[in-house]
């Protein structure tokens, strides 16, 4: 009994997970949130995340055998048979083990009236073939129909890598260690791990290994980060006495780099966002970066620095359709409309940043996106208005060139969606 009781704890634990992104907050926060309060546990983030990351497929099973929503209160039922056809569809559990016990959380919700509608409607899901653009495709229509145009030979891939679980990324900081050393130190404890074949500081974890339990993750010899988004650092390639701005820097992985890669830069660090600028306070206090590095809380879309910089990383609002994989609750909460705001935002951190960079300084400029108006169209349209900047070329054995800039796409080489373009600043 006491075990039954423990696994329908679980499994409400995931619905309350399920029920706060439905409701719109982002995944990342509504785990954090059960963490902190009841700790890290695998089933509860397998039946949570695994649901956000098909819920578009799966609701579009269950809509039409809905008589009518659910109300505000109910939510968390709707999530439950959504999790319950998650579970029969995806997970190693028979479906009529998946149905009954997905009924029997009801009780544990409190809501025992629900017992019929849960049953059947798991039931006939489980009987009914998907239809519909959601079913197919996993996917809002929005978002396909872009990747299809702009990438018309590709897309399909694009949606199929967005639904795979993306790897555990590594970036060791090779000034205190070297990659293979740091191998060895995972061997030794263990972990199954690969170099990354393109990104020189980068290693892929084979599976699933809690952070914390990391050789040297505490003492800030490495940190978790995508191997696209490490090649902003190598690309921008900062040097010693330099003055360099990480513009949007939160939650502070590219500043730690930065830090960390050329030391005696004078390096500033701005987020408009105080919260998010206690992360970067947090990951440069882990890193020892901390006295390193000026961090101020500024939203440079409406503020010119005082002084110049040799160096710019903006790495810039934007989508986020190239980390879908990473965040599956994008493919709920990104609308078409927010690509507007997005381009908006892009444009006059372009401008006002410009206006920070000293002549013959660099500026790199980095999305991850993989939709060709926050991209390439974006840089293209900077470049036009822009008569002192002078695009400069980049180039990778992975990824792909565009008009402008170069782009990643999501899984390739195990790597995020991720764009760069770089300019220089004539003197």
């Amino acid at each position: 009994m006491a075990n039954i009781r423990h696994a329908l704890t679980l499994r409400s634990r995931a619905i309350a997970i399920i029920t706060t992104v439905l409701g719109g907050r982002a995944l990342d926060w509504a785990l954090e949130q059960d963490r902190e309060r009841y700790g890290r546990h695998g089933l509860v983030e397998e039946l949570a995340i695994g649901t956000v990351r098909q819920a578009l497929g799966l609701a579009a099973l269950i809509s039409p055998l809905l008589k009518r929503p659910f109300k505000k209160a109910d939510q968390d039922i709707y999530a439950l048979i959504l999790m319950g056809l998650y579970q029969a569809r995806n997970m190693d559990s028979p479906e009529a083990v998946a149905v009954s016990e997905a009924v029997a959380t009801t009780e544990a919700l409190g809501k025992p009236w629900a017992r019929g509608v849960v049953n059947a409607v798991l039931r006939a899901a489980l009987t009914t073939p998907g239809e519909g653009p959601f079913a197919q495709s996993n996917h809002p229509v929005w978002l396909v129909e872009r990747l299809k145009e702009a990438w018309p030979d590709r897309w399909l891939a694009i949606l199929e890598a967005n639904d795979r679980r993306a790897p555990l990324s590594l970036r060791v900081d090779t000034k205190q260690v070297s990659r293979d050393q740091y191998l060895e130190q995972l061997a030794k404890a263990g972990i199954a791990a690969t170099l990354h074949p393109l990104v020189p500081s980068a290693i892929i974890l084979s599976g699933a290994t809690p952070i914390r339990e990391l050789p040297g993750f505490q003492e800030g010899l490495v940190s978790v980060q995508d191997a696209a988004a490490q090649l902003a650092a190598l690309l921008l390639a900062p040097q010693a006495g330099e003055a360099v701005l990480d513009a949007c820097a939160a939650p502070g992985g590219k500043t730690g780099h930065l830090a960390q890669g050329a030391p005696q830069a004078f390096v500033t660090a701005v987020d408009r966002d105080p919260a998010r600028v206690a992360q970067l306070h947090d990951t440069l206090t882990r890193l020892g970066r901390v006295q390193d590095v000026r961090v101020l809380t500024l939203d440079l879309a409406t503020t010119i620095l005082d002084g110049s910089f040799q160096r710019i990383l903006l790495d810039a609002p934007c989508s986020a359709t190239g980390v879908i994989r990473r965040h599956p609750d994008i493919k709920l909460h990104r609308r078409a409309e927010d690509l507007v705001a997005l381009r908006h935002t892009q444009a006059r951190l372009l401008e006002r940043l410009w206006q920070n960079l000293a002549p013959g300084g660099t500026m790199l400029y980095a999305t991850c996106s993989v939709l060709p108006e926050e991209n390439e169209h974006q840089v293209g349209d900077f470049l036009g208005r822009t008569k002192d900047a002078i695009e400069t070329e980049i180039s990778f054995a992975i990824g792909e060139q565009r008009r402008h800039g170069w782009q990643f796409l999501p899984g390739e080489a195990d790597m995020d969606g991720f764009y760069y373009a770089r300019f220089l600043k004539s003197s």
